[in-house]
């Protein structure tokens, strides 16, 4: 490793995971230089950059690998949490919206409309770790609500 990524500020919270995941991704180890911080900055799409993009045209195939691996991070996060194992499931069209479904045994756990993927991102890492800790929580809610539809 290089002298920048042990410089870098440790990256906590849900952030953590999602580094996680990226780093699972890279079989060659073309990432391992990158600090925790270079490999989060495409999820971080400010105002000025959302802006910037189009959203006529088909997503970026980067962009959508992007919301698979958060939204695997976030199964993840939640199977940590709480011992069940969650599945994601994305249902996209060509133009960029779909929806999103987390499933854990025959329960719906998270759902969510996507709209926009063009411009998929978080102001800051604080606001990912936020949104994040949302929706793992209302999963999670739902795993303790329903247990009999889990564990059927």
């Amino acid at each position: 490793m290089t002298d920048t990524v042990l410089d870098t500020p440790a990256i906590e919270g849900f952030a953590s995971e999602l580094v996680a995941q990226i780093r699972a991704q890279d079989t060659h180890g073309a990432w391992d230089r990158k600090s925790d911080s270079e490999l989060l900055e495409p999820f971080i799409v400010d105002k000025e950059k959302r802006r910037a993009i189009p959203i006529i045209g088909d997503p970026d195939p980067d962009t959508l690998w992007r919301l698979e691996l958060y939204y695997g991070a976030l199964c993840l996060a939640i199977e940590r949490r709480c011992g069940t194992m969650v599945s994601p499931m994305m249902k996209m069209s060509h133009e960029g919206f779909g929806r999103m479904v987390m499933m854990a045994g025959r329960l719906i756990v998270y759902t969510k409309s996507l709209r926009d993927v063009h411009r998929f991102g978080f102001d800051s890492i604080e606001k990912l770790n936020v949104e994040a800790d949302k929706v793992i929580s209302a999963a999670i809610g739902m795993i303790e609500k329903f247990p009999e539809v889990v564990n059927y």
